[in-house]
């Protein structure tokens, strides 16, 4: 038997998003739009006003007394353990004895509607004793205070190699933090069933975690909570763990109250009591020979993680992981610190510490070149990765199918790079208030999630008498365009029409302990999981269109929404009744697991990434040197996505990735005030990018004749993080910029986010310099 494609083949061709038309529209229904069951009660917090204080009283009698409130839950109303860690115990969802952060949940209340819970929230006080904060990342590496030990990633003998070193320069960079800002904040809906049973409707990327961490909270097994999420709307990582806690305070307040529960969270208060993306603090001591080409390398990546672990350990791990970029450093160290600071527990982010990473890669490349006087682009070419002997990472897996050498040749080919950076310097040289930028920055970025077990994932499939086919697996759609994918996965492999295959909410009743929708392995795994289940029905379809058709099972083809064999056919449709009346099952589950991969987090070595997605962007901005403002006029995108299983979908966020990292290091910046309180909460003071900040002139390629492993799901690639960094060429052309502001060797001194402030304070050392 052998799969033939369509004329026009479900994969590697764009189709439309399968909610595109509900997206623009309104229609497509999120939580708050769902219907409310008949005596829904909703929620709002009661937040910490203190950065750090020992609880000494919590007084809900105001707030009862308010007709209309029907429970205030405090830690000790928890039914099961007040305990949401998702790596590591000891994260209550309501604060216990102390709190640890200003927006911290001290009380959750239940009201007839959402105005009368906010009243009474406001009626609820809480006393406390306040305590020393540390608030500052600095202040928390000074004083090792750590929610984690440290975490080292060794290969070769830096230390000696640093000392033989031709040179050995020092730098560092602070690069700030980013809120999601998704348009759907968080939400959710518990409604209590017979038996102690729990349905929940979760905004969440896991809805495992979010179901096992009910169980908990109410103290009852997983299978009497029920997760279920169709859609969301938008995520990047912010609703894998901290959903729970929505989840969770729905939950609670549904079992203690006896009615269904709605907990939606308004952008204020989203902001103030959910994650961030981790800022960093990255410095490095590099020795490099005259070219400027790598001898040894020591890196300290320090994260703030906020008050607790949450999931730092994989976004500390992926950042240490990530820290080579695309280079090969002979001799390495890299320390990653967990640097606990009274904030809001920082937490997963779409490329989840890998970009924070390759920030000190590319800065410390940027800072060898400058320093030597050398081209930053062939600092970086002779840094690359390269062929055995080269091709070792500081977590001791080869390097395989590196294509960044082509990609570069084929990028600076086909944005006239060359002539480009002639005129840039030319214009530069004439001085005057603007000044141009340009520079390349690549993107080696690995595939799979860093802890193995989680590299798994399964589905759900049925095929119906007429032919059609219901979808379920365990992956969540929140706008990337899951669904949609693994819906062409599904129509591929029977041959049949994208619009005959129904994708169904992803719930825990149907498919179970699944990995969240992360790590940019949605499609990989979830892809192949549902192939699996296709291919098992096909294959038991295909018999008994042999003994239909008279012909052997190896000739039987399905495509067209026909199956064939020779020059019978039989429409889909009919095979499926005809396997039903032969008591023929059409329904399958599929299960995958990712090969080859094994890593030890002991030592940190092994194969912690199937494969590598690779990119690379040039990017032209411009500057004004009295007001520190810029713009950015023009980037050039080629990303590798292997055989695109959809090339619409994939540019799509190649586009978004590239705009989000823009955004996240020139603009958002989260900024806290002495006592805590993070002033920047809503979209009046916290700037995300508009269509004025894309750059008039974007053009994205996808690399072409470039398939993927054998074993991954039509030998595509993942594209949900990758593109993410290649904003950061935008921001190594605001320093070229700046640079030329100074003499030559001048290296600026330009944190992230650049925002104009930082900008004009780094022209006018350049200056000084000068």
């Amino acid at each position: 038997m052998k799969l033939t494609p369509p004329a026009r083949s479900a994969v590697h061709h764009p189709h439309a998003h399968d909610s595109a038309l509900k997206h623009a529209t309104g229609a497509a229904r999120y939580i708050d739009d769902m219907a409310e069951p008949r005596g829904c009660l909703h929620t709002a917090l009661v937040t910490s006003r203190w950065a750090h204080a020992r609880l000494t009283g919590i007084d809900a009698s105001r707030a009862l007394e308010l007709p209309g409130v029907h429970a205030v839950v405090t830690a000790a109303d928890i039914p099961g353990e007040n305990d949401v860690g998702a790596i590591v115990p000891g994260e209550p969802l309501l604060a216990e004895g102390v709190v640890e952060y200003v927006g911290h949940p001290v009380a959750a209340v239940a009201a007839r509607d959402l105005e009368t819970a906010r009243r009474a929230a406001a009626l609820v006080e809480v006393t406390a004793e306040p305590l020393t904060p540390v608030l500052d990342l600095r202040e928390a590496v000074e004083k090792a205070h750590y929610v984690l030990p440290p975490s080292e990633f060794l290969r070769g003998k830096p230390g000696p190699a640093l000392a033989d070193a031709p040179h050995r320069i020092r730098g560092e960079i602070m690069v700030g933090g980013q809120d999601h800002f998704y348009l759907e904040t968080q939400a959710a809906l518990a409604l209590p069933q017979e038996d102690q049973d729990m349905l929940v409707h979760s905004g969440t990327q896991h809805p495992t975690e979010v179901q096992h961490l009910v169980a908990r909270l109410l103290g009852v097994d997983m299978n009497a909570v029920t997760v279920e999420v169709r859609r969301m709307g938008g995520a990047f990582g912010g609703k894998e763990s901290q959903a729970t806690i929505i989840a969770g305070i729905a939950a609670v307040l549904a079992r203690v109250t006896g009615r269904p529960v709605k907990c939606r969270l308004d952008r204020d208060t989203d902001m103030m009591v959910t994650g961030k993306r981790h800022d960093f603090l990255l410095t490095w001591d590099v020795g490099v020979d005259d070219d400027g080409r790598v001898q040894a390398v020591e890196m300290t990546l320090a994260a703030r993680c906020g008050w607790s672990v949450d999931l730092s350990p994989g976004v500390v791990s992926r950042a240490l992981s990530h820290a080579d970029n695309a280079y090969f450093y002979p001799h390495v160290k890299l320390t990653g610190l967990f640097c606990k600071t009274n904030t809001q527990s920082n937490t997963a982010f779409r490329g989840f510490g890998g970009p924070q990473g390759m920030m000190a890669a590319e800065a410390m490349m940027d800072q060898i070149a400058r320093t030597l006087n050398l081209d930053p682009l062939e600092v970086r070419r002779r840094n690359f990765y390269g062929p055995e002997g080269r091709n070792l990472t500081p977590y001791h897996q080869p390097v395989e199918h590196f294509r960044l050498p082509e990609m570069l040749d084929e990028v600076l080919a086909s944005s006239d790079y060359a002539a480009r950076r002639k005129a840039v310097d030319a214009f530069n040289a004439k001085g005057g208030v603007l000044r141009k930028g340009l520079a390349v920055s690549p993107v080696k970025f690995g595939v799979s999630f860093n802890k193995p077990e989680m590299n798994q994932a399964g589905a759900l499939l049925h095929v119906y008498t007429d032919g059609s086919v219901s979808l379920n697996h365990g992956g969540t759609e929140m706008g990337q365009g899951l669904f949609t994918k693994v819906a062409q996965v599904v129509a591929a492999v029977f041959g049949l029409d994208l619009d005959r295959i129904r994708p169904t909410a992803t719930t825990t009743g149907k498919v179970p302990n699944t990995s969240p929708t992360a790590a940019s392995s949605g499609t990989d795994l979830n892809g192949m999981a549902a192939r699996i289940a296709a291919e098992t029905i096909r294959d038991r379809m295909a018999d008994v269109a042999a003994e239909h058709l008279g012909a052997e099972k190896s000739a039987v083809v399905f495509e067209r929404n026909m199956v064939r064999a020779g020059n019978k056919s039989v429409p889909f449709g009919e095979l499926a009744e005809l396997c039903h009346v032969a008591r023929v099952s059409l329904s399958s589950t599929g299960f995958y697991r990712t090969p080859k991969i094994h890593f030890d987090r002991t030592t940190n070595r092994g194969r912690p990434f199937f494969y590598f997605a690779h990119g690379l962007a040039v990017s032209e901005v411009a500057i004004d040197t009295l007001t520190g403002e810029w713009k950015p006029l023009r980037t050039d995108i080629l990303h590798d996505v292997g055989a695109s299983l959809n090339p619409a979908v994939d540019k799509g966020q190649i586009e978004g990735g590239f705009v989000q990292g823009l955004g996240w290091l020139t603009m958002e910046e989260l900024v806290w005030d002495k006592d805590g309180v993070l002033k920047t909460h809503a979209p009046s003071t916290y700037k995300i990018p508009t269509a004025r900040d894309v750059p008039r002139d974007l053009r994205v390629d996808l690399l072409a004749d470039a398939p993927n492993e054998e074993a991954t799901v039509f030998r595509s690639k993942a594209v949900g993080e990758p593109p993410f960094m290649l904003a950061i060429s935008v921001w190594l052309a605001l320093r070229d910029a700046v640079a030329s502001c100074g003499p030559a060797g001048h290296v600026p001194k330009l944190d992230a986010p650049a925002t104009p402030e930082r900008i004009l304070m780094a022209v006018q050392a350049a200056k000084d310099t000068a």
